[in-house]
């Protein structure tokens, strides 16, 4: 699953309407409603959005025919395995009727075209883990961590040694817990937090 980086808009006219998609990552719901808010226009014909956390998804028409707005942008969302987007599509109606499947393919469309256009990061799940290490193994096991794209979040001394508080990748978690047992031949104390 990947996320956004960063805010992206794309724009297109069809059939004399405009429509604007503007995506963001966000991390709860209380994010995309003020997303919303920032980004819709009220000027506007219609402001069709539609945003992802999870399992949890919502997504309104905002007064287009049921089914022919919010749905294809939440498909547009899905179909590149996107999670903590959101997406609002605004539409200035431009005097031609596009139908059902007419709407559908703009908003859907217009949506794909902006999320396709942002830069992308992956969501990678992580956990949290304390290391009690002697003075000797400190620096290599640091060393070894950093390169392995571990992040050291916390440090703190003891009279011994040192405890490093860790961030690590969730699926790498059993072999970084192996080789700091290897460095330190047995004697660091690890504890994984929930």
């Amino acid at each position: 699953m990947f996320t956004l980086k960063s805010i992206e808009t794309a724009t297109q006219d069809i059939k004399k309407s405009r429509f604007r998609a503007v995506a963001a990552p966000i991390e709860d719901e209380q994010s995309a409603k003020a997303f919303f808010a920032a980004h819709s226009d009220p000027s506007a014909n219609h402001n069709c959005w539609a945003w992802r956390i999870g399992q949890n998804y919502r997504f309104s028409d905002d007064g287009e025919p049921s089914g022919t707005a919010g749905r294809p942008i939440l498909a547009a969302i899905d179909g590149q395995s996107l999670d903590r987007v959101t997406v609002v599509v605004t539409r200035w109606f431009g005097g031609i009727l596009l139908g059902s499947g007419g709407l559908v393919r703009a908003y859907g469309g217009t949506a794909a075209l902006c999320l396709k256009a942002a830069d992308k990061i992956e969501l990678v799940e992580r956990v949290r883990a304390t290391i009690a290490c002697d003075f000797a193994d400190l620096a290599l096991i640091k060393a070894r961590l950093t390169a392995h794209g571990v992040m050291i979040a916390g440090e703190s001394f003891t009279d011994t040694g040192a405890v490093l508080t860790i961030d690590l990748r969730k699926d790498a978690a059993d072999e970084m817990l192996v080789l700091v047992a290897d460095i330190s031949r047995g004697k660091a104390i690890v504890s994984m937090e929930n």
